[in-house]
């Protein structure tokens, strides 16, 4: 039987306490996230059963139910479409919650059902589907339905036109129906989700560490405390004295379980060196700490009425310790919404200004630069000369030149797309003959490619309006005048012709070829036009980050295009080498072609995105977009986001067909980086190159990327981005990586990288929800991980230290006690302070420190993100300053044994009536130290003084004084052990004790103070920069260096020292100017300047 030294209450208490708050904690979080799920797996859908529509719930979807799907709605499961409002049985859908592509797609349902439209015909349709297993690729699937009618089976071949995705969109359709064929985890939604593992922060990690350091130093005490204690026994001079002598049965029973008894009691004496309470600490800071995000207005979005919000609050300080992110592109960098900007006609270049094409050089009709021609002449009153039918080729006078260069360009803007309108309220043109009323909001396009859309949008906006198709005829209104084409060809786009075509006649019976296309697909196959200036102009488009397009035409004769009708009629029916044959005849039909001009449209960015990305590179993280988007389009927002920068050597890793054609592609590039080395490399690369890389050439690509400024992966699916993340993670930097995105695609990422952040934008809200944390803008990452990320690591790196110092101080004099008391087991305090030592008398102060501190002002961390280098890399809480921590303690702790017991030795009486302090006046007054002084360091390191934190620092010393006061001398009577009478106030009455405890607390923080004003004089950080530049406007400073100012003597500069360790009672706000000349801060930026400010060198 074991003989506890100590109360079991002392022990169990806390230990009880710890795992009540953490149950609590992560059960309100477990909750929150319940609430959430139910949102989703409760949504009302509707399904056809008994001949009519009844509604039940998304979760209760089952294979083979005939769900209905209206406008706007998303698809609830993965649905095989068999019908919709259109006759031919066609729905357009957005799969930007998907693969990131804001593009509509056509899906269209078989024959058989498409003209199943109603509920009671759905009813009696007789089929079988089947179809492959699940699979998570997007773009893949294989089935095949089976319907009966009149007594025959007919067979249908189903693919990927077929399918409706989960979490995919209806649009520009009243309803479809479509059958369930994949629900729940089968969906391939679900299964591009990554299963959530639980994450754990690089401070937790730390602290397990050092916990197991802490374990070897108890068991260590244990050990000693043992051997000592039988090397001493084992003297028979020195036995057991009288009073503690053991019976027969002690003496004769084993001593190896005697040893094992003693060992096992001196664990329990020594327990309390290990900070139980550390962690349920550690779990409120982060709690608590975690509502700070959420109250923060600079997070908040007023438009979308969005606050930021935290799911789990286990990661609050890892926001301090990222050094790569990873983003997705559309919706996060990007507001989905792409922009007419520029355009260059016939040599001419034009920008758009308030609605009006304003030419940046003279018209014809006018001498002045930046006047523009649409008001130059308005005096025309029609341009209907190409359904007057008008030679394309002829001459006719400048003004009327001029005029149908501009009305061929944008006809062939209106008429060169697959875009489809949804309604139109009026169709009231301006007065002005380019300048049309027709407002955006009275016609809706949908369209395949964002492009195409900005383009007719613009081209309405200047009077020539798309107003929709009827059948094969494209119908467009010239200012007001309504002209109708009729659609003999559309020759699909495609990546390796880079354009598309259209071919039309025109209401004058000519047979018209318009082409729109990347310019170095279109350039080289024009023979007439303005090539060279256009090809300038498309290049200035390209710097300034714009998406850009070429406009090109060709006019067929009747003999000519006969030709072309037979060629294309042959390639489409062809049964072999069809792909090929069709290139062949559109590479006929594409050239000799005539140059219209060219187009500038912008993917509109988020608002400061650029400033975001920039400072994130200030900071040294690293910044990575990962995205399902075309090549041409990523690149192009990474050009005018800033993440790739124009005189960024851009390599490419794209279109790898093998291995081998890999591999010798990743050795060019790595050769192009070792000869380059100067410059800034950005690698682009696709999901297929990609997958080529990590197959067998994983450690070429991480080495080539490594040596990249910027990289940008495009065409990923959403478990490729989740795979590149898991190959920075596991590198052998081992580097602390974010992940941020808005889109169902990129859940798996966000639950990959240690930090996932969701963005709450216009694809759903499965990001946020899967998400660590969710915001609304992207712009608001940097006030998350430079201000609330610092603060949180700062806080908690601390307080984590702070609880291994105090405990330290706290059962060192325990065990050199044992020395004085024959290894005995006695403990040195009473067991109620052993109980309130760590929840009452000592936990408050650093709990507050841990949520309020801001140990610079956070206007100084979101302007200077170089500020966040320094707590990068776990820095805090390296080995070298947990050591420091854990000798600061042990040295502590031996001023406090032996201060005073050398004070107060044997032969010393330190009350008025001669007696001499007894056993628990000793340890009351080596406890009454340690509590004043573990108290007054956590003053020490706090900078960021509150009335709060006076009242817990200050209250805490108090409270621990009114309380032994009340427990020696109040409560005595009714407590089973009354060791405690009239010790506390028998303590206070000696004067000598108040002199002792006064003495050891002074010598105890004496050299700290000391030593952190040397550090602070000779050897200040940046962060210790930053904090004085912020403070005492007397200094003459240039940005973060400070001087003296003139005449300042050492003395006071010691003082001016003395009263910043210190701390400070409120942050003061001063302006400041963070020059590019910053000799602390070489790579900051002059954008970040705020004002001026007169400085002086040294």
């Amino acid at each position: 039987m074991i003989d506890t030294p100590t109360s079991p209450v002392t022990s169990g208490l806390p230990l009880f306490f710890v795992i009540t708050v953490t149950a609590i904690k992560q059960g309100y979080e477990d909750w929150l996230r319940h609430i959430s799920d139910n949102e989703v797996n409760g949504a009302p859908v509707y399904v056809v059963r008994s001949g009519g529509l009844v509604t039940t719930r998304s979760k209760n979807i089952r294979v083979g139910d005939i769900v209905r799907v209206a406008k706007n709605e998303i698809f609830p499961a993965d649905l095989v479409l068999l019908s919709s409002d259109r006759l031919d049985g066609s729905c357009h859908v957005t799969t930007a919650s998907l693969d990131g592509e804001t593009n509509l797609k056509t899906h269209v349902a078989v024959p058989e059902t498409a003209v199943l439209q109603t509920v009671a015909n759905l009813d009696t349709l007789i089929a079988v589907v089947e179809c492959q297993q699940p699979e998570a690729d997007l773009y893949r699937f294989m089935g095949r339905m089976t319907i009966t009618q009149q007594m025959e089976e007919i067979v249908r071949p189903l693919g990927p036109e077929s399918l409706l995705l989960r979490g995919a969109r209806l649009k520009n359709t009243k309803e479809i129906f479509g059958v369930a064929v994949y629900t729940g985890m089968e969906t391939k939604m679900a299964l591009n989700y990554k299963s959530k593992s639980q994450k754990r922060s690089a401070v937790e990690k730390s602290m397990n560490t050092f916990l197991i350091i802490y374990l070897i130093i108890l068991i260590s005490e244990a050990i000693i405390s043992t051997i000592l204690k039988y090397t001493w026994q084992a003297e028979e001079k020195w036995d057991e004295p009288w009073y503690n002598q053991k019976t027969e049965h002690q003496r004769n029973s084993s001593k190896i379980l005697k040893f094992i008894s003693d060992f096992l009691a001196f664990l329990v004496l020594y327990n309390f060196i290990i900070p139980i309470s550390l962690y349920v600490t550690v779990e409120l800071q982060k709690f608590l700490g975690s509502f700070f995000i959420g109250w923060d207005l600079d997070l908040y979005h007023e438009e979308s009425d969005e606050k930021a919000q935290v799911n789990t609050s286990d990661l609050n300080e890892e926001l301090g310790q990222v050094e790569y992110v990873f983003t997705d592109k559309t919706g996060t960098l990007t507001e989905n919404e792409m922009q007419f900007r520029e355009c260059s006609i016939n040599g001419t270049k034009y920008q758009e200004i308030n609605g009006r094409l304003v030419s940046e050089g003279p018209t014809p009709d006018s001498s002045e630069g930046n006047l523009s021609y649409l008001t130059s002449l308005s005096h025309v009153n029609n341009l209907s000369h190409l359904a007057a039918g008008s030679s394309f080729r002829t001459s006719p006078e400048n003004g009327t030149e001029l005029i149908k260069e501009h009305d061929l360009f944008f006809k062939a803007v209106s008429l060169c797309h697959t875009v489809q309108i949804s309604s139109v309220q009026t169709d009231s043109i301006g007065d002005g003959p380019w300048q049309s009323s027709f407002a955006p909001a009275q016609l809706e396009y949908y369209a395949s490619s964002p492009d195409e859309k900005a383009l007719v949008e613009a081209a309405a906006r200047f009077g020539i309006v798309f107003v929709g198709n009827s059948g094969e005829i494209m119908e467009v209104k010239t200012l007001g005048k309504l002209e109708r084409y009729k659609l003999l060809h559309i020759l699909e786009f495609d990546p390796d012709r880079r354009r598309m075509s259209v071919i039309v006649q025109a209401p004058s019976g000519e047979k018209l070829l318009f082409v729109k296309g990347a310019e170095s697909s279109i350039l080289p196959e024009c023979i007439g036009g303005e090539i060279e200036k256009t090809k300038i102009h498309v290049d200035e488009f390209a710097l300034k980050g714009l998406r850009t397009l070429c406009m090109a035409y060709r006019q067929f004769t009747s003999k000519e295009y006969e030709e072309i009708n037979r060629r294309l009629f042959e390639a489409r029916t062809a049964l072999q080498q069809r792909e090929e044959k069709l290139a062949g005849v559109f590479q006929f039909i594409e050239k000799d072609l005539i140059l219209l001009g060219a187009t500038a449209v912008e993917d509109k960015l988020q608002d400061k995105v650029r400033e975001t990305i920039e400072a994130l590179r200030m900071a040294g993280i690293k910044v990575w977009v990962l995205t399902g988007d075309k090549h041409e389009t990523a690149v192009s927002v990474s050009l005018s986001c800033g993440h790739f920068h124009r005189t960024m050597n851009i390599l490419e890793l794209l279109n790898q067909k093998s291995d081998s054609e890999c591999a010798e592609k990743l050795g060019q590039l790595a050769r192009r980086i070792r000869e380059d080395h100067v410059i800034q490399h950005g690698l682009v690369v696709d999901g297929t190159s990609l997958s080529l890389a990590l197959r067998e050439h994983e450690k070429l690509f991480m080495d080539v990327c490594r040596h990249c400024s910027a990289v940008m992966c495009c065409r990923m699916a959403p478990l490729q981005k989740a795979k590149v993340i898991r190959l920075i993670k596991i590198s052998p930097e081992k580097p602390i990586t974010l992940a941020i995105g808005d889109g169902a695609n990129d859940v798996s990422m966000i639950q990959e990288a240690h930090v996932g952040i969701g963005i709450m934008g216009k694809e759903g809200r499965q990001a946020a929800r899967n998400s660590d944390y969710a915001i609304a803008r992207f712009k608001f990452l940097s006030k998350l991980l430079f201000v609330h990320g610092h603060f949180y690591y700062i806080r908690i790196a601390t307080l984590v230290q702070y609880f291994f110092y105090k405990n330290v101080c706290f059962i060192t004099p325990q065990f050199l006690y044992q020395f004085y008391c024959l290894f005995s087991q006695q403990t040195l305090y009473d067991s109620v302070y052993l109980t309130l030592y760590n929840i009452c008398f000592t936990s408050l102060p650093i709990l507050i420190y841990s949520l309020l501190e801001q140990h610079i002002d956070p206007h100084v961390l979101q302007n200077k993100p170089t500020l966040y280098r320094d707590i990068s890399k776990n820095r805090q809480l390296s080995m070298k300053t947990f050591l420091y921590w854990t000798t600061l303690g042990f040295s502590h702790a031996f001023i406090f044994f032996f201060g005073s017991y050398f004070l107060i030795g044997k032969d010393t009486s330190l009350l008025g009536n001669g007696q001499m302090f007894g056993n628990w006046t000793f340890g009351t007054l080596v406890f009454t130290v340690m509590v004043i002084t573990v108290t007054a360091k956590m003053a020490l390191e706090t900078h960021f003084w509150t009335w709060i934190n006076h009242l817990v620092t200050w209250g805490s010393i108090l409270f621990y004084f009114v309380f032994s006061l009340f427990y020696g001398g109040i409560l005595w009577p009714f407590l089973s052990s009354q060791n405690m009478y009239f010790v506390f106030i028998q303590l206070l009455s000696s004067g000598s004790a108040w002199f002792a405890i006064i003495l050891m607390v002074f010598t105890c923080l004496f050299l700290d103070i000391v030593k952190k004003v040397f550090d602070r004089q000779f050897h200040p950080t940046n962060i210790e920069k930053a904090q004085l530049t912020e403070t005492n406007s007397s200094i003459k400073c240039l940005d973060s260096m400070c001087c003296f100012s003139e005449g300042e003597t050492a003395c006071a500069s010691v003082g001016r020292m003395l009263e910043r360790v210190i701390g400070r009672c409120s942050p003061s706000h001063v302006s400041r100017s963070w020059s590019a000349s910053d000799p602390f801060y070489t790579n900051d930026r002059s954008i970040l300047t705020l004002s001026t400010m007169d400085s002086s060198t040294c």
